[in-house]
């Protein structure tokens, strides 16, 4: 293949096709931020008012935006969905990106790619749900229903950072001035952030938040206890990418894990050594250890054999 001769826009169509749905995600977030940025540019370039460029830009937004008035809800359905894509701000995009590649990561290594998308989307509709409900429930947001809007993929984002924190806890990574830090305690004070900043500014983006963790939680419980939330879900997006031809490569770390009684997990003989255990019961062992230590607490053998099932699957 001649590299050389490829343009940009080949690249990209080439990053889209093969990097997987975080990088799919990301895309597409990057793509609303620039269109909706450029039009504004366009807008301060063409009219004379700067007020009415910004009022032409509001009224853009306003049709992917989510209000939390249900009356207009009704009117902009397809705001549950369009919202979670679009930021205007480049800070907001880019701490919103960083996150979900990050911690997308993480998920995608322990219970796959499948499960992103479905944790993205799902954890934004409970935030949405969760916003929605909270001003048209609680006396206090009453009065600022009709001008509450929402966008930005911050509840599914933290969906996958919660439901990261919730299957390996004590993963560690390490945080410019802070070093080692257990992802448990960051989503922590993400969460708790959020609950202390309900009082201030963007009072609906923190509830939707909120409704996006909660989310991701609740997912990953289920999914332990053996219920997959998302199987509908993943059914039809297998089927779109099988039709679309972008099924993801597989992942070399990724290992499915079922749920195994605890008393399973290791039996031993008289003598004090393992019997012969199955294959999926050795990989929640290490998954286990993995939970609690870190991937980089498994030994080389154990590297091999989760590598080794990866590419059986």
């Amino acid at each position: 293949m001649a590299y050389g001769n490829r343009n940009i826009f080949d690249d990209i169509r080439y990053e889209v096709a093969n990097g997987g749905i975080i990088t799919r995600l990301i895309f597409i977030n990057v793509m609303v931020f620039l269109v909706a940025n450029l039009f504004f540019v366009g807008t301060v370039l063409f009219f004379e008012d700067r007020s009415a460029a910004n009022d032409m830009l509001n009224k853009v937004l306003g049709y992917v935006m989510l209000p939390a008035s249900v009356s207009s809800l009704l009117r902009k359905p397809w705001t549950l969905i369009t919202h979670m894509f679009a930021h205007f701000k480049f800070f907001h995009l880019l701490f919103n990106m960083l996150w979900l590649y990050w911690f997308g990561k993480i998920v995608q290594e322990f219970i796959g790619s499948k499960k992103i998308l479905p944790l993205y989307l799902l954890g934004g509709l409970a935030g949405a749900i969760i916003l929605i409900a909270s001003y048209n429930i609680f006396p206090g947001l009453k009065a600022g229903m009709p001008y509450v809007q929402a966008l930005g993929a911050s509840a599914g984002v933290l969906a996958i950072v919660v439901a990261a924190a919730t299957i390996v806890p004590d993963y560690t990574v390490f945080l410019l001035f802070f070093g080692p830090v257990k992802i448990k305690w960051i989503a922590v004070v993400l969460v708790v952030i959020d609950l202390v900043s309900i009082p201030e500014q963007n009072t609906g983006g923190h509830i939707a938040h909120l409704g996006g963790a909660l989310f991701g939680f609740i997912y990953i419980r289920q999914l332990r206890m053996g219920t997959d939330l998302a199987a509908p879900f993943i059914t039809v997006y297998e089927k779109a990418m099988n039709v679309l031809n972008l099924n993801p490569r597989p992942n070399p770390r990724y290992v499915q894990r079922t749920t195994v009684p605890p008393e399973m997990k290791v039996r031993k003989n008289t003598a004090g050594a393992a019997d012969n255990i199955t294959k999926q019961e050795r990989i929640d062992i290490i998954l286990d250890k993995i939970s609690r230590s870190g991937y980089d607490s498994l030994n080389k053998e154990e590297k091999d054999f989760l590598f080794r099932v990866s590419k059986e699957d």
